[in-house]
């Protein structure tokens, strides 16, 4: 099968249709995406069937699929009616910088604005969210890695790429199908088990966790639509998720979350996610990137599930607003949850709200958040050790034209969390002196002298400036 779908990649498909159709398609509109393949062509055959989901002729599937069309038909990926061939299910190119995939997934509802109700059991494609987590996991070298809740099998893919063993769990049995399939068709091993969050790796460790749980709060009286919805109220599969990833981390393990949770009625959001994050005894970061409204969060997931314009659609609307209120539920937030197993007596916890921009892929800033938090967990004394300022930093000055100093100095960061401190005279001399040769305090005591000021003083001053610039990412360890 791969020597058939050989040049079926993202960058080819976004070639064929070009950039109306390709955005169309996205959108869910196939019809410049129809004019855009009309030429008969191999990918032309390809993207139709599997993305556009229009039927081909027997004659054009024999020769993208040769002797492999009966087999494909037989094995239910393809289906054979009048003399034409449709896609049972959606073989979809996917990649990164490094790497061109396929991913075994159902095809796309509601195409041209078709009203297509969800089947319970439906298995997610590449979507937003599996994007985020991948662009959120730390990609270092490892021994083991859980894919937990696997889906279609993306993160595996990507885990794959650097990690000697990859476990993949999933729930339901069309999607631990699909993930095989995934897996097959990219020439990947992957150990793909059968069963419900951590119970399918019970009394196993692993270096790195990544998951997207079925986090979407729903009324539980409605289908259940098993990529997104459990049976656990609330938002309590996330919290089963959080604190069940401690048993299951190696030394130095990351595990990373792609979540919601409840805005509560008397509880704030970081209080809320504390708790939960408080008896795993692991370091974690927390962000919230949205707070969504009540109105909002229903007519997402509603739409989500093929109701929108259905006759029962108000109904169904009024049913989620009155079990939100019944619940105390006054929002919901959107984020990722980083947990690392580290070995302090305090582990590190921030939890925030950024809403900002993101300098993506997510990873790295991940990971050198730990590295941070371990400096700063064996420097009692942040001005006794030498810094290094982050090679993302950007310095801006703003000021009336020609006036001989700027009236503001800013700091920017590039990658991450894109942050910005305003900086005095102080702090400002102390970053563009950080190369990790003379240590914070030795800085402090130079700019004391230069400008004439205490030099005793001004480390009392700054010391927890210095330790906020830290924790923010704009210094880092000397290497």
């Amino acid at each position: 099968m791969r020597d058939r779908l050989d040049g079926f990649t993202v960058d080819a498909v976004h070639a064929v249709l070009g950039d109306d159709a390709w955005y169309a398609l996205a959108r869910g509109e196939t019809t410049p995406g129809r004019l855009a393949t009309a030429d008969g062509g191999r990918l032309s055959t390809l993207i139709r069937l599997f993305q556009l989901q229009v039927p081909t002729g027997r004659a054009a599937a024999e020769t993208v699929f040769g002797e492999l069309l009966g087999p494909l038909t037989g094995a239910g990926l393809l289906t054979a009616s009048a003399g034409e061939i449709r896609a049972a299910v959606d073989v979809r190119p996917y990649g990164d910088e490094d790497h061109d995939w396929w991913v075994v997934c159902n095809l796309t509802p509601g195409l041209d604005g078709r009203l297509s109700p969800m089947d319970p059991a439906y298995v997610l494609g590449i979507s937003e969210a599996s994007s985020s987590l991948a662009q959120l996991t730390s990609r270092g070298e490892i021994d083991s890695a859980l894919d937990l809740g696997t889906g279609c099998g993306v993160q595996s893919l990507h885990l794959s790429s650097h990690a000697a063993r990859v476990v993949a769990t999933d729930v339901n049995p069309r999607a631990l199908a699909m993930a095989r399939l995934t897996a097959r068709l990219n020439e990947i091993e992957l150990d793909v088990r059968d069963g419900s969050l951590f119970e399918p790796v019970a009394g196993e460790r692993f270096d790195l966790i990544a998951t997207n749980p079925p986090f979407v709060v729903s009324p539980p009286d409605g289908d259940r639509l098993v990529y997104r919805e459990t049976a656990f109220p609330g938002d309590d599969v996330v919290r089963h998720v959080v604190q069940g990833a401690a048993a299951h981390l190696r030394d130095g393990g990351w595990c990373h979350v792609l979540a919601a949770w409840i805005h509560a009625e008397g509880e704030p959001w970081e209080e809320r996610l504390a708790r939960w994050i408080e008896p795993t005894g692991l370091d974690a970061w927390v962000v919230q990137r949205e707070r969504a409204d009540l109105a909002t969060y229903a007519e997402m997931w509603l739409a989500d599930g093929g109701h929108k314009g259905a006759p029962d659609y108000v109904s169904r609307y009024e049913r989620w607003i009155r079990w939100f209120a019944d619940q105390g539920v006054e929002a919901m937030g959107f984020g990722w949850i980083s947990l690392r197993k580290a070995d302090r007596d305090v582990p590190a916890v921030r939890i925030e709200e950024w809403a900002g921009d993101v300098g993506q892929p997510m990873g790295p800033a991940t990971v050198q958040w730990g590295s941070r938090v371990d400096a700063l967990d064996v420097s009692d004394d942040v001005l006794a050790v030498p810094w290094q300022l982050a090679d993302d930093a950007t310095q801006v000055t703003y000021g009336a034209v020609g006036a001989e100093d700027p009236a503001a100095i800013t700091v920017r960061l590039e990658h991450g969390p894109r942050r910005t401190a305003r900086l005095d005279t102080i702090e400002a001399g102390l970053l563009s002196a950080c190369d990790g040769e003379l240590t914070a305090g030795q800085i402090l005591d130079a700019l004391a002298t230069l400008l004439g000021q205490d030099r005793a003083e001004l480390r009392a001053s700054y010391a927890p400036v210095v330790r906020e610039l830290i924790a923010d990412g704009f210094l880092y360890p000397a290497h």
